[in-house]
């Protein structure tokens, strides 16, 4: 019988995560381009097969413009341009279902084989509703643009973005487990101030999906500071609705909180490798800290050249990519210095 728990078990879950990220690439692709309401059906099977004929294309299209968004922003469309944003969208759908057949299938071998631990097993079950609950997302998400609205709830492309990131964060976490698996003494005061530095990150996460789903990239093109020179403009607290309200519903609050969010994740993390450097560290840790500084500079950097050009569709992805980066590499940190 193969060993529990085993090499194959650990390459199945990092292709997971791999699947994950060239997912939320795609999905990046899908959002700048807006592509995402494109396909207005969901069809679990059928789904997988793209219009393979000009009948079937024509057919397609008819069907997209019964919807808001060809109605109200793309009535000038032809079958060309649709075919463009269709690819992306359709793109995106068929890695979800692949996605899910990697998860599965492996996982119901390794179970018959008994090859997973019963931890693991449990890990594993965790995961799968994961990516179950994220399509469910996908699916919800799609379907608030498609009422009365040309676009989607930036509520619900926050959850349905930020709960990929947190399964691939988990499934990353599940690998690490089986790849290192001595337990060892642990630093808890700086264990926490890696968890805090977490958190902050996801936090920061959620906004840059709110400044996605309402195109608040789009104004305040300037920095460091906003428009005509102030630190804060004067539509972030508009007093047309409560201050909260335009922190999470407002273009110009959301993007305030999400330039002004980036400062706080450079100084935790700056503080994280500042404190580390007083630790005896192993190398994988010293490693992961160091990676965490660089891909901290590189994603400010991506993000400060994002805001002044406009979310150039290249940059755009570049800085939803570093992010993902970013969290693998606090995920990774955050484990070594766990038991």
């Amino acid at each position: 019988m193969a060993k529990k728990d085993n090499k194959k078990v650990i390459y199945w879950l990092l292709t997971g995560c791999f699947l994950i990220f060239v997912m939320v690439v795609v999905g990046g692709i899908t959002r700048l381009t807006h592509s995402g309401l494109s396909i207005s059906s969901y069809k679990l099977i059928s789904g997988t097969i793209p219009p393979l004929n000009e009948a079937e294309w024509i057919a397609e299209f008819e069907h997209y413009k019964q919807f808001p968004e060809y109605q109200k922003l793309h009535n000038h469309f032809d079958l060309e341009d649709f075919k463009d944003i269709y690819f992306w969208e359709y793109i995106h759908r068929v890695l979800g279902r692949l996605l899910g057949i990697v998860f599965i299938i492996p996982f119901l071998y390794f179970l018959i084989k008994k090859q997973l631990t019963k931890p693991t097993i449990k890990k594993a079950l965790i995961l799968l509703f994961l990516g179950g609950f994220q399509g469910f997302l996908g699916w919800y998400m799609v379907k608030s643009g498609l009422v009365d609205r040309p676009s989607v709830s930036h509520y619900r492309l926050a959850m349905h973005l930020t709960t990929a990131f947190i399964t691939f964060a988990y499934t990353l976490w599940v690998a690490l487990d089986l790849w290192y698996p001595v337990k060892k003494e642990i630093n808890g005061h700086f264990r926490n101030i890696i968890r805090v530095g977490m958190a902050v990150l996801l936090i920061q996460i959620i906004w840059g999906a709110f400044v996605a789903g309402l195109d608040a990239g789009w104004i305040h093109n300037h920095w460091p500071l906003m428009n005509e020179g102030k630190l804060i403009h004067e539509t972030v607290y508009t007093e047309q609705v409560p201050l909260w309200r335009n922190f999470v519903e407002g273009k110009s609050g959301v993007q305030f909180v999400h330039r002004y969010m980036a400062y706080v994740v450079v100084a935790v993390i700056f503080y994280i490798w500042f404190k580390a450097r007083k630790l005896q560290l192993t190398v994988p840790q010293k490693n992961g800290v160091n990676l965490l500084m660089i891909l901290i500079l590189v994603q400010f950097i991506l993000g400060v050249f994002t805001l002044i050009l406009q979310v150039p569709v290249v940059l755009g992805v570049l800085h939803q990519v570093t992010a993902f980066f970013l969290l693998a590499g606090m995920t990774f940190v955050l484990h070594r210095f766990s038991k």
